[in-house]
C-alpha cells in the first residue's frame, strides 16, 4: 500500500487543472470566485475541467461568502445538476448563528449527492466546538475529509490544534482524513508529516503571482516533493 501523501489544489478552470496535475497534485479542488473564498463552478466549467485531467475532482457546493448555507433549495438544484455533469466528489459545510453544524442543510446535500465521498470544509475552523461538530457528523455516509487550518487565523496558529486531532485520529469523529490547508507554507510540512498527516490542500501557493494567475505546474512540484520528501 503506497504511503504518499495527498496533494490537493485549487482550480478555477481547465488551465488551472491542467497545470496542477502536471506538477503532481492528486485531487483537485473545484471552486469559482476566490474573492468569496470560493463558491460552486458552474456545471459547464466542471465539465470543461473535466474532460481536461483525468485525476479526481471535488466540487464546491457554496453560494455565498461566510459559513451560512444561504438560499438551500438553490445549493441543493447546483448539486443535482453536477451530479448530472458527472461530479463524484463534494465539498461542503455550514454552521449556524451559534457556531454549530448546520445539521438539517448538511443531511439534505448529502441526501442529494448519496453515494458520493465529501470534504467538510474550514467552516470547522469557525466551529463553536470542533470537537462537538466531528461527532455531531460522524455517522453521516461519504464524509471522509477535514480541510481545516486548525484554526480561523491558519496553520501558524493552528499547528497545535492539527498535532492534537492527529495524535486522535481512532477516536470515533477523528477517523476522516486530516486535509491541511489554509495559511500552509512548506515549512509546516515537517512537523506535520512527523505527526503522520498526509493530507495537503493548496491554493495561492500554486500561483506565485497570485489570484490573478493561472497554477504554476512548477510550484505544484515544489510541494509534490516537499510532501513526498
Amino acid at each position: 500500500m503506497s504511503n504518499r501523501a495527498l496533494l490537493e489544489v485549487i482550480a478555477l478552470d481547465p488551465q488551472d487543472a491542467v497545470a496542477a496535475q502536471a506538477g503532481g497534485a492528486d485531487r483537485l479542488e473545484l471552486v469559482s470566485d476566490m474573492a468569496a473564498d470560493g463558491l460552486s463552478p458552474s456545471r459547464e466549467t466542471f465539465g470543461r475541467i473535466r474532460g481536461a485531467v483525468d485525476i479526481p475532482l471535488r466540487v464546491m457546493l457554496r453560494l455565498a461568502d461566510g459559513f451560512g448555507a444561504g438560499d438551500v433549495d438553490a445549493l441543493v438544484r447546483v448539486a443535482r445538476g453536477l451530479r448530472a455533469e458527472g461530479a463524484e466528489e463534494f465539498v461542503l459545510g455550514f454552521l449556524d448563528a451559534h457556531g454549530d453544524p448546520d445539521l438539517v442543510t448538511v443531511e439534505r446535500l448529502v441526501a442529494e449527492i448519496e453515494g458520493c465521498r465529501w470534504t467538510f470544509h474550514r467552516a470547522v475552523d469557525r466551529a463553536a466546538d470542533r470537537d462537538a461538530l466531528r461527532k455531531q457528523l460522524a455517522d453521516l455516509p461519504g464524509l471522509d475529509t477535514y480541510l481545516t487550518a486548525g484554526s480561523a487565523a491558519g496553520v501558524d496558529d493552528g499547528l497545535p490544534v492539527l498535532l492534537a486531532e492527529a495524535a486522535r485520529r481512532d477516536e470515533p469523529g477523528y477517523e476522516p482524513r486530516m486535509l491541511i490547508g489554509g495559511g500552509l507554507r512548506l515549512d509546516h510540512l515537517p512537523a506535520l508529516r512527523a505527526a503522520g498527516l498526509d493530507g495537503f490542500h493548496i491554493g495561492g501557493a500554486a500561483r506565485p503571482g497570485g489570484w490573478e494567475a493561472p497554477v504554476d505546474a512548477a510550484a505544484v512540484r515544489e510541494w509534490r516533493e516537499a510532501v513526498d520528501g
